[in-house]
């Protein structure tokens, strides 16, 4: 890696660690109800709210009913932005009039967004209208994104109070978060994203004659819309020859914004943070990038503020850090390797004068290589899935960073409230598997851990890979899960456990090789994303609850110290080594055979 590399790298992460702790901590007294000055203007909008709503800001809940109160609002939100793909044929701010989406793609997409996963197996520009874009989908990457939070903010409260039954007001927690943190962080971002080039009008799309005539292969579709394939399993395409082009336009700044903040991930447009209207410039990269970390780290603050003591917020952002890093040498190593079977093809894969190769194949050259890994590992770090290179077209070893990431369950930072609340969950099982080790029953912030408090850890570390082990396996299984798969061998099965992983991570980002948009893939990973947010959000929920109604145990001198290097080393082995007894065999029968296929072609 190249100097300049190392430097854009270096700098992404001093500038992140800067905001961590001027966020966090404004966050913290934002849902402690102690606003600072310059935000208190809005407390009237915050009460209007209430009033509308029939809320009682000052009554808290147990965990059962704030559990039920987040799935009734996730279910509403399901609900309207299915409804309004249905209509939209017949709604407003629709200018290339586009018809109703497909019951099973509206299906998906609802749910997609809902859980903060925004998954996307349509092309945005040429299937949602404007109104679709804002007031269904923009809408739910602030709803689902303020949910996530205010569940990792009931379990913070359960850690930091002691013998009380209530962890907190869900409607409180979401209308603040909301206001008081995404809308202002997503305006300022959008603002800034306008003045970069990112596109934001509601203009119909523009149609432009070209300099010369292009030709070119399209997929020839059935009348299901479905791609055609031969009798080899090859997709059937025909020439076209054009000398026009429709430009798409679109509120684009205004959702790419909260698309980022949000860890939502979701693209306006079919290629994502690769289109120029979507991630015009360096800085505007440079700023997604800051803005899917910015949440996740700035969390970790806010749980040591909220529980009296900062030094083990500290320490679990130690561990990210630590991790991310570990991930990042990976990705960056593989791609900058570039693909032997080229080499020895005799292929140039040289990238610069000062750089003699690497992989190229399916990134932006204004991102190049290094870029390009550093996007894909924080996106996968996240809960995120915005993309600005194609992760199917990473080197095995490369794209492997990305897929381990988020079978991890995505604690490497991790969606807005998720990634914490998550750690959170590996941190109860560190100080457990501590305590059994020293024969002492295992303590985490002056509360005992107990059986139950395992048995809720234990759902939220098993249920993910049930399901996407289980569903990978009923795919490659059946005929209409094998038809979709346009790549043989390791890659397409990699391509199939892509997608489950993706899903039940409430991630977004896909091996692309996949065609996803069958009613097969859209109503399996439906309920893949739901099951995969709402099954975790439960068991948290309820440890938070049990951990609230738990009373203190002072400081002994057998208490362990979680605050200390040796407690992250242990939290960083705890989150590898379940990982690699959970997944190590699936990746074995995806990339890395085929890595090893690649290298022995050299």
């Amino acid at each position: 890696m190249t100097n300049n590399g190392l430097l854009q790298i270096g700098l992404y992460l001093v500038v992140l660690l800067t905001l961590v702790k001027p966020l966090g901590g404004y966050m913290a007294r934002v849902y402690e109800g102690d606003l600072p000055a310059f935000a208190r203007w809005m407390k009237p909008v915050e009460n209007i709210f209430y009033r509308i709503c029939g809320v009682n800001p000052d009554q808290e809940m147990r965990w059962t009913r704030y559990a039920l109160a987040m799935l009734w609002f996730s279910l509403l939100g399901v609900l309207a932005v299915y409804g309004l793909q249905r209509l939209q044929g017949m709604l407003p701010l629709n200018p290339q009039s586009f018809g109703a989406v497909s019951p099973d793609s509206s299906f998906n997409t609802a749910i997609s967004f809902m859980t903060n996963t925004n998954w996307q197996g349509y092309v945005g520009e040429g299937t949602m209208s404007y109104l679709t874009q804002m007031l269904g989908l923009a809408v739910q990457n602030f709803f689902s994104a303020a949910i996530g939070m205010a569940v990792a903010i009931a379990l913070i409260r359960g850690f930091a109070r002691h013998t009380v039954e209530t962890i907190g007001n869900f409607w409180v927690d979401i209308t603040r978060g909301t206001l008081y943190i995404l809308l202002p962080l997503s305006m300022l971002l959008a603002l800034v994203l306008v003045g970069q080039g990112v596109v934001q009008n509601f203009s119909p799309y523009q149609t432009v004659p070209t300099v010369e005539a292009m030709t070119y292969d399209t997929p020839k579709l059935d009348a299901a819309g479905n791609p055609l394939k031969d009798a080899a399993g090859n997709p059937v395409t025909e020439k076209v020859t054009t000398q026009e082009q429709t430009i798409a336009m679109g509120p684009v700044a205004s959702q790419e914004a909260i698309k980022q903040i949000g860890t939502n991930g979701g693209g306006f447009f079919n290629a994502n943070s690769a289109h120029p209207f979507e991630n015009p410039t360096p800085l505007s990269n440079f700023l997604a990038m800051l803005a899917i970390f910015l949440i996740p780290g700035a969390l970790c603050y806010t749980f040591g503020k909220m529980v009296g003591d900062t030094r083990q917020g500290w320490a679990i952002l130690a561990a990210m850090t630590v991790l991310f890093v570990g991930f990042l040498a990976v990705a960056e190593y593989a791609e900058l390797q570039g693909n032997p079977a080229l080499t020895a093809l005799g292929a140039d894969q040289t990238v610069s004068v000062s750089q003699s190769g690497g992989n190229m194949e399916g990134k932006e050259t204004r991102f190049g290589i290094v870029n390009s890994a550093l996007f894909a590992t924080i996106t996968t770090a996240a809960s995120c899935g915005a993309v600005n290179s194609m992760h199917d077209s990473f080197t095995p070893l490369g794209g492997m960073v990305p897929l381990a990431q988020i079978q991890l369950g995505e604690v490497v930072f991790g969606g807005v409230g998720s990634g914490l609340y998550g750690m959170l969950i590996y941190v109860v099982i560190a100080v457990f598997i501590a305590g059994l080790m020293i024969g002492r029953t295992p303590e985490y912030l002056g509360k005992k851990i107990e059986s139950f408090d395992i048995k809720m850890a234990s759902l939220v570390i098993l249920i993910p890979p049930l399901i996407i082990l289980g569903g990978t396996a009923l795919a490659v299984m059946l005929d209409v899960g094998k038809s979709s798969i346009f790549n043989p061998g390791a890659h397409g099965f990699s391509e199939v456990l892509y997608a489950f992983t993706s899903a039940v991570g409430n991630n977004g980002s896909a091996f692309a090789g996949i065609s996803a948009n069958t009613p097969f893939y859209n109503i399996a990973l439906g309920f893949a994303m739901f099951f995969g947010r709402i099954w975790l959000m439960i068991p948290v929920l309820a440890l938070a609850g049990a951990m609230a109604a738990k009373k203190r145990i002072p400081v002994g001198a057998g208490t362990m110290h979680t605050h200390t290097p040796l407690f992250v080393g242990l939290l960083i082995g705890t989150v590898i080594l379940v990982g690699a007894l959970t997944f190590v065999p699936a990746l074995g029968l995806g990339p890395i055979i085929e890595h090893l296929t690649m290298i022995g072609t050299h």
